[in-house]
Parts: C-alpha cells; sequence; structure tokens
C-alpha cells in the first residue's frame, strides 16, 4: 500500500518515512501544499498523512481542493494544530482522522490501515480469502492456520490483492501501489513476486488474467 507524506519539517519526515516502511507501506514524500495537491491530484496512493501549517498551500486549502476535484483519497491529518476550530477546518474540509503532535507512530500507523480498510470495503482488522488470512495490527500471514514467511515487497503485494480481492489488478497498478516512487522497476519484478507468493501460500488464490493481471480469490474445491 501506498502513502503520500506530506511533511515539510525533513527530521520528523525522514522517523515518520522509516516507520511507515517498517510497517509494509511504501512511502512518497512531499514538503509543501503544491506539491501535495499536485501529487494527490495525478499519482495513485492509498492514504495520505498531511500536515496542515504547509509552505506554498496550506494543508487546509490542499485538502478542500482535492475533495473539490472529486477525490476520495482517506486523509490522515497529522498536525500541532489543537484547537477545535481547526480540527473542524480540517473535517469541513474532507479530512478523514485528525491526530495532532505529539503523537504515537504506532496509533498513527494503525489509524492509516483502518482508513485504507474502510475505504477498500473492509471493517474488520483481519483480511481473508478462503483459507488465507492476514493481521493487519501485527501483519501476520496464515494459510489454514500455518503461518507464511514473507519478504516486505511480497507482504506489500499480496496485502494490496487482499485489499482488492475479486477484482483483477493490472502490472501497472501493482507496480504504483507496491514501490516507491523512485524505486527501479524491472518488468518481470511482478511476475517473479507472484511466483514467489504462490509457493509459500501453497493455494490456489492468486489467478493470472491473461492480458489483464492478477485476481486473488477462492474457488472451493478448486
Amino acid at each position: 500500500m501506498k502513502i503520500l507524506l506530506v511533511e515539510d519539517d525533513l527530521g520528523l519526515a525522514e522517523r515518520l518515512r522509516r516507520a511507515f516502511a517498517e510497517a509494509g507501506f511504501a512511502v512518497h514524500h512531499v514538503v509543501d501544499g503544491v506539491e501535495a495537491l499536485y501529487a494527490g491530484q495525478h499519482l495513485p496512493f492509498d492514504a495520505a498523512v498531511l500536515d496542515l501549517g504547509l509552505p506554498a498551500l496550506d494543508g487546509v486549502a490542499v485538502l478542500d481542493r482535492l475533495r473539490g476535484g472529486g477525490s476520495r483519497l482517506p486523509v490522515l491529518v497529522l498536525t500541532a494544530r489543537a484547537r477545535w476550530s481547526d480540527k473542524l477546518s480540517a473535517f469541513n474540509a474532507g479530512a478523514d482522522d485528525y491526530v495532532t503532535k505529539p503523537f504515537e507512530t504506532d496509533e498513527v500507523i494503525v489509524r492509516l490501515r483502518a482508513l485504507i480498510r474502510r475505504s477498500t470495503g473492509h471493517v474488520r482488522p483481519e483480511l481473508e480469502c478462503g483459507p488465507l488470512r492476514l493481521d493487519t495490527h501485527d501483519q501476520r500471514v496464515t494459510v489454514n492456520g500455518e503461518p507464511v514467511a514473507l519478504t516486505s515487497h511480497e507482504l506489500r503485494l499480496l496485502t494490496y490483492l487482499l485489499h482488492h480481492q475479486q477484482r483483477t489488478v493490472s502490472r501497472t497498478e501493482i507496480m504504483e501501489h507496491v514501490y516507491d516512487g523512485d524505486a527501479e522497476r524491472d518488468s518481470n519484478v511482478i511476475d517473479v513476486l507472484m511466483a514467489r507468493i504462490r509457493r509459500k501460500l501453497g493455494a490456489p488464490l492468486i489467478h493470472t488474467v491473461r492480458g489483464a493481471g492478477y485476481r486473488l480469490a477462492w474457488h472451493p474445491g478448486s
């Protein structure tokens, strides 16, 4: 899953970027409101973490313009502004959640995961597809109750498929949501990752849709 991180404090941004990466997110970082607006309008993300006190364009204005353009991107505001009037302005502009600084990074991650789940129609923290289960709190994957060890990129890819199960997702879409913006992309990397995940799961869950991409689905008896 890919996060847009909008934070002009570079030290804090780097700490958040590392924490988000360790939690299994790909991260794209920008430092001002103009960059944030462009990224939110033109690049694919699963959620955004947005500061309000930004150079060039205030965070509330970014939110207002994104929502005015029809964006449904889940947005968690992360800011030092703790007054009720600031919170009200952010929610009125279209924020989905609001956390004030100082904060617990683990709480931000839990809230982000909840926002992403709800945006894809999942209300429980455990995602399931047949015998496959992912606990989004501890990122533990099991098949028929047995743990499955995955690399970070394998877990990112499988998590994205679980959020969008029963839908065919293209290789391009997977690339956009699994890798950081500056990551080197090889045309065969998705096929290699899929093959490894299939082997580790040991169950017929990931289906190739010729010419279109992949679909995660469970067909009992298959």
